[in-house]
């Protein structure tokens, strides 16, 4: 299967990949970040699942010169986030504010009052055609020989968060590894009772 990917002009920092699987789940976040003039007080605030590549857009949003932003915002102190969106309005700066999965609950009124006039963006969940072009770029980051029939099998099974999606990559590439044999149907079999337990059909 054909990945639908953008290449990020960004050097790999904790283990995050330079390439983003776009899809539905993204696809609109991605191309919010290219025009930040158009953002309420040129401010945006990005939530998403974990391993979904907030951190990634950050950085990539960042080394764009388009703006500045705040990762990890939810674990921030209140105050010191509120004094960083002022600054960011002060100097006339487009600002990316991500934080973890909504509902994100914030008790300064002033700044939840500009949380909440900011362009909201969400990251949503994969579909299959884009848990599809995961498992098929994060196996080729590992240099794992995965075939389409791999997709095919494991989607209907599989956890459709991206950290699941992630899990079960790691785990097919150990287990193929540990049993020095290629990553055929029981290698996938034995990942997913690993991951997500005994193999039956996900339920839609």
């Amino acid at each position: 299967m054909a990945r639908s990917q953008i290449v990020l002009p960004l050097p790999p920092a904790r283990e995050e990949p330079t390439r983003l699987v776009l899809g539905h789940a993204n696809r609109a976040v991605v191309e919010a970040l290219g025009n930040p003039d158009s953002w309420p007080y040129r401010t945006a605030v990005l939530t998403g699942p974990p391993r979904s590549g907030k951190s990634l857009l950050a950085r990539y949003f960042v080394r764009s010169g388009k703006g500045g932003a705040v990762d990890d915002a939810q674990d921030l102190p209140e105050n010191d986030l509120f004094h960083r969106w002022n600054r960011a309005q002060e100097d006339g700066e487009a600002l990316l504010i991500v934080g973890g999965q909504p509902p994100w609950e914030i008790a300064l009124p002033d700044l939840r009052s500009r949380m909440g006039a900011a362009l909201q963006l969400e990251i949503g969940i994969p579909d299959d055609d884009m848990a599809a072009d995961l498992i098929e770029s994060l196996a080729v980051q590992r240099g794992l020989a995965l075939p389409v029939e791999a997709a095919q099998y494991l989607i209907p099974r599989a956890g459709r968060g991206f950290a699941e999606i992630e899990a079960l990559v790691a785990m097919i590439d150990r287990l193929s590894m540990e049993r020095k044999v290629p990553p055929t149907l029981g290698i996938w079999r034995a990942a997913l009772e690993a991951i997500v337990g005994p193999d039956e059909p996900r339920m839609l």
